[in-house]
C-alpha cells in the first residue's frame, strides 16, 4: 500500500487538528465542561457539534448524500486520530462509540426505510444508540453462541425476554439495535441469532441500574437492561431471521478498528503533555528531557505508536479492499489497546504527581484506557483468533497478499 495521503485526507486531518485545537482543548480545563459522569456535558457537545457541522467535519464514516463526509476506512483512519487528540473529540465530531458502529452497520444491512426511520436520526446528532448484545453469565459475551434473551414470533410481531449488561450508551440512547436468539435449538450455533431495532419508547422493557465503573463514563454509561415482553413488528427486524451472527461480525470488525484509531489520537496527546513538560522541568541540575532515563521511555512508547499506526492503517487498507481483516483488526486490537496503557502510564510517571492529579487530562485517560484490553473482545479473545488463523495457515499467516 502506499502511504502517501490522499490530499482530502490530509486537508480534513489539517482542519480537525485546528478545530480541536481552537474549539475542543480549552473545554477540558474547566470543570464546568464535564457532566456528572466525566464526560462533556450534552448541552455543550450540541454546541460543539453544530460548529463541527458548520466547519464540514461532521460524520466522517457516512456517505455524502446522508450529511457525512463519506471516507473510507484509510481516511477515517486519519481522521479519528485528529479527533481524539481530545478526550471530547470523538462525540463532537460524531464518530464516538457506540453510534460510530451502529451507523455503520445500519447503512450496511438496513433497508432504505430503515435508514430513514433508524439512521439518519443518528448521523443528524438528534438521537444517540445503542448495541444490545453482551449478557450476564450463562448468556453471551464473547461468544454470541451463547446469547439466551429469546425473540419469540407472533404473528407478524416478535417478544423479547431477556437480561443484558454492560450495554454501551444505553441511558441516553433512543434508538437499539438489539441481538436475540430465535433458533432455540442449542445445536444450531450460525444461525440461532436474529438482529432487531427499537425505541426507547417501547413498553417491554427497562433499564435495571447503571452500572458504576472505574470511568470515566462515555454518554449513556453501560447499563444493565430487562426485556419483559417488549414486541418489536417484523418490519424492524435487521437482515434476514438467523443473520445476527453475520452482523455482529460486519459491525464489530470495523468498530474494534476505529476503536483503536481513535486510541492513537489519546496515546499521542498523552506523548505530547509528557514531551512537554519533561523540555521544561528541571531537576538536581538538569532538564528531565535531557536524562537517558527518560529518552527511552519516550522512544520506546514513540516506537510502539508508529507500529499500532501501520497495523491500524494495513488493517483500514484490507477493508477498503473488500477483505475481512480478521487477524489484521485481531492484531491491531492488541497492540494499540495496550500502547494506549502503556502511552498515559508512561507520561503519567514522567509527570509525577502533576500526572496523577486532575491538573492534566492523564489521569482520565488512565482509568479510560484499562477498558481497552476488555471492549470489543478481551485481548486475550484476539489472541485466540490469530492463534487459530496460523494453526489453519502456517508460514502462509505473514502472506503479503
Amino acid at each position: 500500500m502506499d502511504f502517501t495521503l490522499d490530499p482530502r485526507h490530509d486537508g480534513l486531518r489539517r482542519k480537525v487538528r485546528a478545530f480541536v485545537e481552537e474549539h475542543i482543548l480549552p473545554l477540558e480545563s474547566d470543570p464546568a465542561s464535564f457532566n456528572e459522569h466525566e464526560n462533556i456535558k450534552m448541552s455543550l457537545r450540541d454546541e460543539v457539534r453544530a460548529k463541527a457541522k458548520a466547519a464540514g467535519l461532521w460524520a466522517p464514516q457516512m456517505p455524502q448524500s446522508r450529511g457525512g463526509l463519506g471516507l473510507p476506512m484509510v481516511g477515517q483512519a486519519v481522521f479519528y486520530e485528529e479527533a481524539n487528540r481530545s478526550i471530547f473529540g470523538p462525540s463532537c465530531f460524531n464518530c464516538a462509540a457506540p453510534d460510530d458502529g451502529n451507523m455503520r452497520t445500519l447503512e450496511m444491512v438496513g433497508t432504505e426505510a430503515q435508514k430513514e426511520k433508524w439512521l439518519q436520526p443518528i448521523i443528524d446528532g438528534t438521537v444517540n444508540s445503542s448495541f444490545v448484545m453482551t449478557e450476564p453469565h450463562p448468556g453471551g459475551g464473547s461468544d454470541p453462541s451463547m446469547i439466551q434473551t429469546k425473540a419469540e414470533r407472533y404473528g407478524d410481531k416478535w417478544r423479547i425476554t431477556g437480561r443484558k449488561w454492560f450495554i454501551s450508551g444505553a441511558a441516553v440512547a433512543r434508538h437499539f439495535i438489539l441481538m436475540a436468539r430465535t433458533d432455540p435449538n442449542p445445536q444450531e450455533t450460525r444461525r440461532h441469532l436474529t438482529a432487531f431495532l427499537f425505541h426507547a419508547e417501547q413498553p417491554g422493557w427497562h433499564i435495571v441500574r447503571r452500572i458504576r465503573n472505574m470511568g470515566p463514563d462515555e454518554h449513556g454509561g453501560v447499563c444493565e437492561l430487562q426485556f419483559d415482553g417488549l414486541e418489536i413488528p417484523d418490519e424492524n427486524r435487521l437482515m434476514e431471521v438467523g443473520d445476527g451472527l453475520r452482523l455482529t461480525q460486519i459491525r464489530l470488525g470495523p468498530a474494534r478498528l476505529t476503536h483503536c484509531m481513535r486510541w492513537l489520537g489519546l496515546a499521542k496527546r498523552s506523548m505530547e503533555i509528557a514531551q512537554a513538560y519533561v523540555s521544561s522541568r528541571e531537576g538536581f541540575g538538569i532538564r528531565l528531557a535531557d536524562r537517558e532515563s527518560v529518552q527511552l521511555k519516550l522512544g520506546e512508547v514513540a516506537h510502539d505508536i508508529q507500529i499500532g499506526r501501520l497495523l491500524v492503517m494495513h488493517a483500514a487498507w484490507k477493508l477498503d479492499q473488500g477483505d475481512k481483516a480478521r487477524q489484521e483488526v485481531s492484531s491491531a486490537k492488541i497492540h494499540v489497546a495496550d500502547t494506549l496503557h502503556k502511552a498515559v502510564d508512561t507520561a503519567i510517571q514522567l509527570n509525577g504527581a502533576r500526572g496523577y492529579s486532575g491538573d492534566t487530562v492523564l489521569e482520565w485517560i488512565y482509568r479510560y484506557a484499562r477498558a481497552a484490553r476488555l471492549v470489543d473482545g478481551a485481548s486475550e479473545v484476539h489472541k485466540m483468533v490469530l492463534a487459530r488463523s496460523y494453526a489453519k495457515l502456517g508460514s502462509d499467516y505473514w502472506q503479503w497478499g
